[in-house]
């Protein structure tokens, strides 16, 4: 999630022709993409008003991908033709309510274990529905933990080896830790490379390499944070600055480079390992302030929220090519 802020610089046109992203042929549409001069390919193009606009997206066998969508409290499966099933609406939240920052109640990261349950994360501003939820394969969504009222869970990574959540809230600038079957969340992370600057601070998560990692909206900035040998966070260490209205962002590989997405810029940032970045798609290629990506094998999904064109929603496919 993002706002519309102020972006400087000159290098990024010529920066974005020299991209690391071709579009695979999923999808009905497509569009010449004037960044990479490769084919963009639509999976899905997503119904505005029906308040289908994707926050956070998970990835599916078979192709099909999960997205939450933000305002409309409900989880859905998107299928490879574009198909988009409801499989949860969330409660609403009582009368009075308010969701920090936002006003409106936000349903934020998803992430799906192995046997199919799905983890997301609610805020509503009331205490008996902000928190993780757990929908388990043929079930009704079920509130696993309680997260702070005051806060906004954002993001969500999931260490299934360890049986461990880990929740990024924008609000507090504070990384939860929850375990996967539920319970109390404890306070894992809280520094001030996490905290808001006018907005929101603490946004995507994920675990990777042996550590958490978590972005900046209002600092622009990526983050990792060294998982101990007892599992407790290490010092926090920048690796990236420069990316304001960072929203999510996904890993490419075993490495780690990543793709980020820069949401209220209508950008998708290639990450290097070293912190240099470049844009890689752009509006013209069918961005629509994107929010999330997902990756599997050389493909990477990026879910478009269009919270300030107000113009399509939608869901795009990219073939990875490995960069310089």
């Amino acid at each position: 999630m993002s706002r519309a802020l102020t972006r400087t610089g000159t290098g990024l046109l010529a920066s974005a022709v020299a991209a690391a992203l071709a579009m695979t042929a999923v999808g009905p549409a497509a569009t010449a993409s004037a960044a990479s001069h490769n084919t963009v390919r639509f999976m899905a193009h997503l119904d505005m008003a029906d308040g289908q606009r994707p926050e956070n997206i998970t990835l599916e066998p078979g192709g099909s991908a999960v997205v939450t969508f933000a305002y409309s409290r409900q989880v859905a499966r998107i299928s490879p033709d574009g198909t988009v099933t409801v499989l949860a609406t969330l409660p609403e939240p009582p009368a009075g309510s308010v969701t920090p920052a936002l006003s409106s109640p936000f349903l934020g990261g998803i992430v799906r274990a192995h046997d199919g349950t799905l983890y997301f994360l609610y805020a509503t501003g009331s205490a008996d529905l902000t928190g993780l939820w757990r929908l388990r394969p043929g079930g009704a969504p079920q509130r696993i933990a309680a997260l702070p009222a005051d806060g906004l869970p954002n993001g969500l990574a999931l260490d299934e080896r360890s049986g461990t959540l880990y929740a990024a809230d924008s609000v507090l600038g504070t990384v939860w830790r929850v375990p996967l079957s539920g319970g109390d969340a404890t306070r894992w992370a809280d520094a001030p490379e996490l905290d808001a600057a006018g907005f929101l601070g603490a946004n995507g998560v994920k675990v990777h390499n042996g550590a958490v990692w978590v972005s900046n909206l209002d600092q622009g900035t990526v983050l990792r944070i060294p998982l101990t040998r007892r599992g407790t966070a290490g010092p926090v260490q920048t690796r990236a600055t420069g990316l304001v209205n960072i929203d999510d962002f996904a890993f490419t590989g075993q490495g780690d480079t990543l793709l980020a997405a820069i949401n209220a810029d209508n950008e998708v940032a290639r990450v290097g390992s070293d912190g240099s970045h470049r844009v890689v798609l752009t509006g013209t290629d069918g961005l629509q302030n994107p929010t999330s990506l997902a990756v599997r094998g050389r493909t990477a999904y990026i879910a478009n929220g269009a919270y300030f064109t107000n113009e399509d929603p939608n869901l795009l496919t990219a073939r990875i090519v490995p960069g310089k």
